[in-house]
């Protein structure tokens, strides 16, 4: 069985092993000791119940309980921008008219915006490629939302995630090639590499003037907005709970930034408590997300389960034993997708 469970200073090597496999563009996490161990120490540092920080990384990784593999991570960041500059581009059009030519252009441009500091962000969302399969990846992505729901304090009234922008087999982005490469003189693998690490070089060398997009090469036209083929299950799972490409993108690919309202997301606003009461069958049916309510030791399980009473759940006992709950605790339960009710 899987579970999702905070991230804990004994999973280093195991979240290095998946860096390795997340290849370019993967932005916050990158196959680089430095950034690795950068980033294990802020999510430790995350989870210490008696204080809210107002930016702070929570990461969690997926285990497998029948072999205690770790085979997926993601994460959140409580806000971003307050520190370090957080930057895309907003998406615009500017229309070019004369009556008298009976000339009349609308164009797209691009520009530089820092409009979505102090959001909190969707982040590093990875499922290795042996583990995409039974509906893993839901469970992976949508934990977070119970996470949210069960600690709202902790996080921004808006929420964005950033899709991984449109890149060939050969790892090439047209985007990059048609715009950025003018201004950083860098290969696209090697500036996503420096901006995971250092967000400065981005004020110093981005243009600060208004892009007109009927200038680039039309390929860099046509991944504006376009997400990375291994990445649309992700950006479509992610609409399907209520969020929106909103006409910005990342700087370096083109991908499309997602933006909602952290209480208009479909699992936070639907999730409720219940009482769990341990069953020996395996029920049939829909599945549910299963979370705790702990901070540390928060869990997170995808099962089905069976309705007892009024607000009492059946859950397996192998479902309790991921979760370590017992007969009566208190968890927050809620459809695995859209479209179910209890």
């Amino acid at each position: 069985m899987m579970v999702v469970r905070p991230i804990q200073a004994e999973d280093h090597a195991a979240l290095r092993e998946l860096a390795r496999k997340t290849g370019p563009g993967f932005t916050s996490l990158q196959d680089n000791d430095q950034q690795v161990a950068a980033k294990m120490e802020t999510a430790l540092a995350a989870y210490n119940p008696d204080s809210i920080p107002q930016e702070a990384l929570y990461l969690f990784v997926m285990e497998d309980t029948d072999t205690g593999e770790v085979v997926g991570i993601c994460g959140i960041e409580a806000a971003v921008g307050l520190s370090d500059p957080w930057y895309n581009y907003r998406v615009g059009t500017l229309v070019h008219a004369s009556r008298e030519l009976n000339v009349y252009n609308q164009v797209n441009t691009l520009t530089i915006s820092n409009d979505h500091t102090g959001y909190s962000e969707l982040c590093t969302l990875f499922l290795s490629p042996e583990a995409r399969h039974s509906k893993n990846g839901a469970l992976l992505s949508k934990s977070r939302f119970m996470f949210m729901a069960e600690f709202p304090q902790r996080f921004n009234e808006y929420l964005i995630a950033e899709m991984r922008g449109y890149s060939d087999d050969k790892g090439v982005s047209p985007f990059w090639e048609g715009l950025g490469r003018h201004f950083f003189s860098l290969d696209f693998a090697e500036a996503d590499k420096l901006s995971s690490m250092d967000k400065v070089f981005i004020a110093e060398l981005m243009p600060k003037n208004t892009i007109y997009t009927n200038l680039l090469p039309k390929a860099a036209q046509d991944a504006i907005g376009k997400t990375h083929e291994a990445t649309t299950p992700a950006r479509k799972l992610l609409e399907s709970e209520g969020m929106r490409y909103t006409g910005y993108i990342d700087i370096f690919d083109g991908g499309p930034t997602l933006v909602s309202r952290s209480n208009d997301i479909r699992a936070i606003q639907e999730s409720r408590y219940v009482k769990a009461h341990i069953i020996d069958n395996q029920p049939e049916g829909g599945r549910y997300l299963v979370s705790t309510t702990d901070f540390r030791d928060f869990r997170c399980c995808m099962t089905a389960l069976e309705l007892v009473g009024n607000h009492v759940v059946g859950l397996p006992q192998e479902v309790a034993d991921a979760l370590k709950i017992c007969e009566g605790n208190t968890v927050r339960v809620v459809p695995l997708s859209s479209g179910r009710r209890f």
